[in-house]
């Protein structure tokens, strides 16, 4: 059985998700100790449980130790078997996060499977949906599968409530090279507001205006949905390449002003543009498991985060694959297996 020291390197939930998903598709079983060890509240939280139990769903598999606040837990995978199922997390926590522990087992089952996931679509420390729409599942379906999923509800931060629905048409995931992003193709900055006043998403989009001067005006917008799916914010900024597209979020929450959280966005996506990378940070980590399985491939990205280093480990431990992040000449770097 394969041990995992869950407090080490990221130290978040990730760990959890890619031992879930490596096992189910390896067939390997595993215990993990000191699971979030890094992090101020550790133990499983309610989107981290739900995760497991769609993993325990669709694999058939075994489980000891899973409750909210666990620090361990041992997992011993079935077969996995794909269909139509449904998970709610219950909470805002992310449905992002429970796709990605049950994408890969299902991508490479032998028969099509529909998911309906319910929770937060978009909260902080996850991916939202636009993101996973728009960047990562391009990716996942050029590399044989074909994923499509559609928002049928917005889910914020404390309320949840968000609903999205996936098909899933597996197929052997094959190796590709993401090295060149190609030519900027357009730009968007969306602000989404639900149940807040008009002149937050406002003063938001006025603030990444001031920042990001060589973006259209007809760019830049601002989105109110229905007042039950609030309260709450997102800034969306989009970037599509003819080969990729980035997205950087900024969630509202109390304490942080329009301003500065638009700030704080527009200098991640401006240090983006300024680089040649094929992938920014969030989508590097979200292409290491499928590449992995896929037994190859590379990509370019910005400085590897610890959250791509940490799944890196993972992998190897269930692989016995092992990838390097080479820095380049123009300060992006290769990821690719050593």
């Amino acid at each position: 059985m394969i041990t995992i020291d869950g407090s080490e390197g990221e130290g978040g939930g990730q760990v959890v998700r890619n031992a879930l998903a490596l096992s189910l598709v390896t067939g390997q079983p595993f215990r993990i100790t000191n699971i979030r060890g890094g992090r101020e509240k550790p133990g499983l939280m309610r989107q981290h449980l739900t995760a497991v139990e769609a993993a325990l769903t669709i694999g058939g598999a075994m489980c000891e130790g899973a409750a909210v606040g666990a620090s361990e837990l041992a997992f011993t995978p079935g077969r996995v078997t794909p269909g139509t199922y449904r998970f709610a997390v219950g909470t805002a926590g992310s449905t992002s996060l429970v796709l990605q522990t049950v994408l890969m087992p299902l991508l490479l089952a032998d028969a099509p499977s529909h998911l309906v996931l319910e929770g937060g679509t978009h909260n902080m420390m996850a991916p939202p949906f636009e993101f996973i729409e728009r960047a990562f599942l391009p990716i996942v379906n050029r590399m044989g599968p074909e994923v499509s999923a559609r928002l049928t509800r917005h889910g914020f931060f404390p309320r949840g409530g968000g609903r999205i629905e996936v098909d899933i048409t597996p197929s052997k995931l094959m190796p590709i090279d993401c090295i060149d992003r190609g030519a900027l193709t357009s730009v968007l900055a969306t602000a989404l507001f639900a149940g807040l006043p008009f002149e937050i998403a406002e003063r938001e989009i006025k603030t990444v205006r001031k920042l990001l001067l060589d973006w259209p005006a007809d760019a830049f917008a601002v989105r109110q949905l229905p007042e039950e799916q609030g309260p709450g914010n997102a800034l969306l900024l989009e970037a599509a390449f003819e080969n990729v597209t980035e997205i950087v979020t900024g969630f509202g929450k109390l304490g942080v002003s329009a301003e500065s959280l638009s700030k704080t966005a527009a200098q991640r996506m401006a240090g983006f543009l300024a680089s040649d990378a094929f992938a920014g940070p969030y989508l590097a980590d979200q292409m290491l498991l499928p590449f992995a399985l896929a037994g190859g491939g590379s990509f370019t990205t910005v400085k590897p985060s610890q959250h791509a280093r940490t799944a890196a480990e993972v992998i190897q431990q269930f692989t016995g694959q092992r990838w390097t992040f080479e820095e380049q000449a123009g300060g992006s770097h290769l990821v690719r297996l050593g």
